[in-house]
């Protein structure tokens, strides 16, 4: 059956290939993260442990929703390491690194889910699609704000 929800064919495909990098981003930023909360070490174990639990648990909902997103625009989900590894922009994590260089790998990711959000506004905005705005804006601002946690981190008293 077709889709007649006031967006064209073409702009449903150009937004859900978006999404699919937001999903790519998101879904590797999760694994970053899960990966982080399993290896920490150190004097910030317990903070850093709970704090990496809530980002990927909260991930994990934001993947299928983005995912559930494209499907309403009609379109396929990536849904494959191999899919997301051709999409991100976020580097996976070969290693175990310490405490400091995960949060700072995490800021980078945060902020990369929140760059490739932000690329697809104008796309969805001149296709009317306010459904995947409030999406994309949603998640924008929990990134951000878990960015700049994230950051807090590794500040220093004066």
């Amino acid at each position: 059956m077709s889709i007649n929800i006031g967006i064209s064919e073409q702009d449903r495909q150009n937004i859900a290939d978006g999404l699919a990098k937001v999903l790519a981003d998101s879904y590797t930023l999760y694994l970053k993260t899960h990966n982080y909360h399993w290896n920490v070490t150190g004097p910030m174990f317990n903070t850093l442990h709970l704090m990496f639990e809530g980002q990927y648990t909260e991930l994990a909902t934001a993947v299928d929703e983005i995912a559930e997103r494209i499907r309403a625009l009609g379109i396929a989900a990536p849904g494959s390491y191999k899919a997301f590894a051709q999409l991100t922009e976020i580097e996976e994590e070969e290693g175990i690194p310490n405490a400091d260089e995960m949060i700072q790998q995490l800021v980078i990711g945060q902020e990369t889910v929140v760059r490739t959000a932000r690329s697809i506004l104008p796309v969805v905005d001149a296709a009317n699609d306010e459904p995947t705005a409030d999406l994309l804006i949603q998640r924008m601002q929990i990134h951000e704000k878990n960015a700049w946690m994230l950051r807090s981190l590794l500040e220093t008293a004066n």
